[in-house]
């Protein structure tokens, strides 16, 4: 271990989950989520990082024809505790009947406990997106249920519909995600029935329930997907949602009736109904 290390503290004034996109996709290690931004920690200088966060917030603003404030703060520290720091740093979270703890916290014997490792990224129940899912699978999925998880992630959503009794089959377009999630049902325990590295098109199964906690655009180009996934009167829960877009989304989900409307800050998830015709 060398004596040093760097920690690179982002700050973004919106559209965090963009940002967010493009760190999992470029960065060989992992980060820290907060309310604000990300904390990134390396051995290495992380300067080229800071760089490629620079044109993304500017090709960003040209596309969305806003500005966004980027700040970006590299500190050099000493690499004997950050481990340790970090961890202590990570709180459990109570989201309706379930409660995610990471493996060095102790459980709550009076909820359905979930053990999600974090690594370098929390990034489970602490988000809006996914509070608000685990409420409509808390609410929504029943013993015998089949299940689909859609854009994976952790697996802690799939993990909730199991751990209630639920079939779950569980899918991502990213093979770090698919093994994350693998990993995550092996520390609760559990297992999937089938999981896979792809679209939820590849599946060979009618659900009773299917979750996409994604982003708004891909909500809607996978929109005939998830409902051809779906049985006859099946639930669908679609979040990642962030407020102004809840109309465009829903007009691809018009043969649809709205079940439940949760938000929570500038995040909304919907709960459908699939209809009878598509």
């Amino acid at each position: 271990m060398e004596e040093y290390y760097f920690e690179l503290e982002v700050k973004v004034s919106s559209h965090l989950e963009l940002f967010a996109d493009f760190l999992s996709d470029t960065l060989p290690i992992g980060f820290e989520e907060t309310e604000t931004g990300f904390i990134i920690r390396s051995e290495d200088e992380l300067d080229t990082i800071i760089w490629g966060l620079e044109q993304f917030n500017e090709a960003l603003q040209k596309a969305l024809g806003k500005t966004i404030e980027l700040e970006c703060t590299q500190t050099k520290l000493k690499n004997s505790d950050w481990v340790e720091i970090y961890q202590k740093s990570i709180e459990p979270v109570q989201i309706e009947k379930f409660y995610i703890h990471p493996t060095w916290s102790e459980a709550n014997p009076d909820l359905i406990n979930i053990i999600i490792d974090p690594a370098l990224a929390f990034g489970t129940g602490h988000h809006p997106t996914t509070a608000s899912s685990l409420k409509a699978i808390s609410h929504y999925v029943k013993k015998g249920d089949y299940v689909l998880d859609v854009g994976c992630g952790s697996g802690i959503l799939g993990i909730a519909a199991i751990k209630l009794g639920a079939k779950v089959d569980a899918c991502d377009t990213d093979p770090i995600s698919v093994q994350n999630t693998i990993e995550n049902a092996k520390l609760n325990g559990l297992e999937f029935v089938n999981i896979w590295e792809g679209s939820c098109s590849m599946g060979n199964h009618k659900y009773d329930i299917v979750v996409a906690n994604i982003v708004a655009d891909v909500l809607t180009f996978i929109a005939k997907d998830l409902k051809h996934a779906l049985k006859e009167e099946g639930v669908l829960v679609l979040s990642g949602i962030l407020d102004k877009y809840e109309t465009k989304v829903l007009s691809f989900y018009k043969d649809c009736e709205i079940l439940e409307r949760i938000a929570q800050d500038e995040w909304v998830t919907l709960i459908l109904r699939k209809g009878l015709k598509e």
